[in-house]
């Protein structure tokens, strides 16, 4: 078989099985919850889950939540024809099975890979394997002790995003959930995301409004009005813009990969 990338949903119904590959479960919204061979674990964005070949899983979306697959081979040949000299270290990475952080780096290249409109391009699916399992199976530097003032809160920040999605929101909102002045907030939040915080704010309403249309039969006016925008063709060219695709044209391809996906 070849790498393949896809975005999968998931709702708070257990399922569970096996395959003849290994897979990569990298969080995005929302959260997963999953069971590989007895080791429990949760896994959302900044996060991930490795399931083996043939090893027995069980998952179940805490809530809707939605995720990057990434289907692989983990025979020796294919590994190393798509790795080189980095392959023995992937397959170790594919034999361990378990969920772990990630790093920043590989966080933006996860947000980015499933931002892309056809991850089912061969091409994407095989680079795009090569670019995560190289960066995984990299030793992960030991941190220096460092006076570094501690993380902001982003699931809290992410929690409050989530529960105000339909109003207005402005950076002091944000600021005042980590307990900073709004310019020192600006601050630490672009050093930390690389994005500013409106931005990020409105990209996780265009994530939730996407998983909305994808995952229910809401009109998409309603969707609109819970994700905070004041007119569905404000919301429709938002999503143009951010995805390519309007909302009638995204529900129709994920009831058509639905269909097409084997049991």
């Amino acid at each position: 078989m070849n790498p393949s990338l896809s975005v999968r949903h998931y709702l708070p119904e257990t399922q569970a099985h096996s395959h003849d590959h290994a897979q990569l479960v990298f969080g995005l919204d929302g959260a997963l919850q999953v069971d590989v061979e007895g080791r429990a674990g949760r896994i959302a964005a900044q996060q991930l889950a490795v399931i083996p070949s043939a090893c027995r899983h069980a998952f179940a979306g805490d809530g809707a939540s939605s995720c990057l697959v990434l289907d692989v081979p983990c025979d020796a040949e294919a590994l190393a024809r798509l790795l080189g000299s980095g392959a023995d270290a992937a397959r170790r990475l594919l034999d361990t099975p378990g969920t772990r952080a990630l790093t920043p780096a590989l966080g933006a290249l996860v947000s980015g890979l499933a931002a892309l409109p056809s991850l089912d391009d061969l091409v994407i699916g095989r680079h795009g394997a090569a670019l995560l399992l190289a960066g995984l199976a990299q030793p992960q530097p030991q941190p220096q002790p460092t006076l570094a003032l501690p993380g902001l809160p982003l699931a809290r920040l992410d929690a409050f995003i989530d529960r105000h999605c339909a109003h207005p929101l402005q950076v002091r909102d944000l600021a005042e959930q980590a307990g900073l002045a709004p310019s020192r907030f600006h601050e630490r939040f672009l050093a930390e995301t690389g994005l500013r915080p409106m931005e990020y704010v409105r990209r996780r309403r265009l994530r939730l409004a996407r998983l909305l249309l994808i995952t229910t039969t809401l009109p998409v006016g309603e969707v609109a009005a819970r994700t905070g925008y004041a007119s569905q063709s404000a919301f429709t060219s938002a999503l143009v813009r951010e995805y390519g695709e309007t909302p009638s044209t995204l529900r129709r391809a994920a009831r058509a990969e639905s269909r097409a996906k084997p049991a």
